[in-house]
């Protein structure tokens, strides 16, 4: 009589299997609120940082609470969702649309969620480099105590900000229209806006992540 073993499985702990699925969206839905820019008092900005921070506060409360290679691959695996997503936007484009359509919306469309090649290729740029600059300035601030991490969170944010808009600018507008000025508000505005929210994103996520997990355990 023969016994087989069963294999082990490797089980995922819940708030980062929840953290995942909620940065996969938030990854898709950045492209889309990029969209409309927004203005907050004298300050303007896409719309679509909202989606960004929240995803720079996953990334670091990820991080905190499982380590930098692990909030790493959560960002590189962030391009599945994107890439996905632009793809499939193609695809819809490209069908046509049903005859019965409210007409505004069919020339509303290609608007909305159509991106030329090159703002595309500068989203995935700044996306990545972005994200993981990230993780890595947050972890690196960290020096193993694991304390400060509404400041290591605010300081990483801020820079990785400013890298993102640097980058997506520069390669989505450069030779087409001024960009300094148009770069220095944005930055300014990311600034102001990590400051102000992303102290309380990580510490709020940290605190939610260990909770989840200890009701799990």
């Amino acid at each position: 009589m023969s016994t087989t073993t069963a294999p082990a499985t490797h089980q995922i702990p819940r708030s980062l299997f929840l953290f995942s699925l909620f940065y996969g969206g938030m990854v898709c839905m950045a492209g889309i609120l990029g969209v409309k820019q927004v203005a907050l008092g004298p300050l303007a900005v896409e719309a679509g940082i909202f989606a960004f921070l929240l995803l720079v506060a996953l990334g670091s409360a990820t991080a905190e609470l499982y380590g930098q290679a692990t909030a790493t691959r959560l960002v590189r695996f962030g391009f599945v969702p994107m890439i996905t997503a632009a793809v499939l936007i193609q695809i819809v484009l490209l069908l046509p649309a049903d005859k019965d359509m409210y007409a505004p919306a069919v020339a509303a469309f290609p608007i909305v969620v159509g991106q030329g090649a090159r703002m595309m290729m500068a989203g995935f740029i700044s996306y990545g480099t972005s994200q993981t600059l990230n993780v890595l300035i947050f972890s690196k601030l960290s020096r193993g105590e694991g304390k400060l991490i509404w400041l290591r969170g605010m300081i990483a944010s801020m820079v990785s900000q400013i890298i993102d808009t640097l980058l997506f600018i520069t390669i989505s507008f450069l030779g087409e229209r001024p960009i300094l000025a148009l770069m220095a508000g944005q930055m300014l505005t990311k600034v102001v806006l990590s400051v102000v929210f992303v102290p309380w994103l990580i510490t709020g996520l940290v605190w939610l992540g260990r909770r989840i997990d200890a009701r799990a355990a």
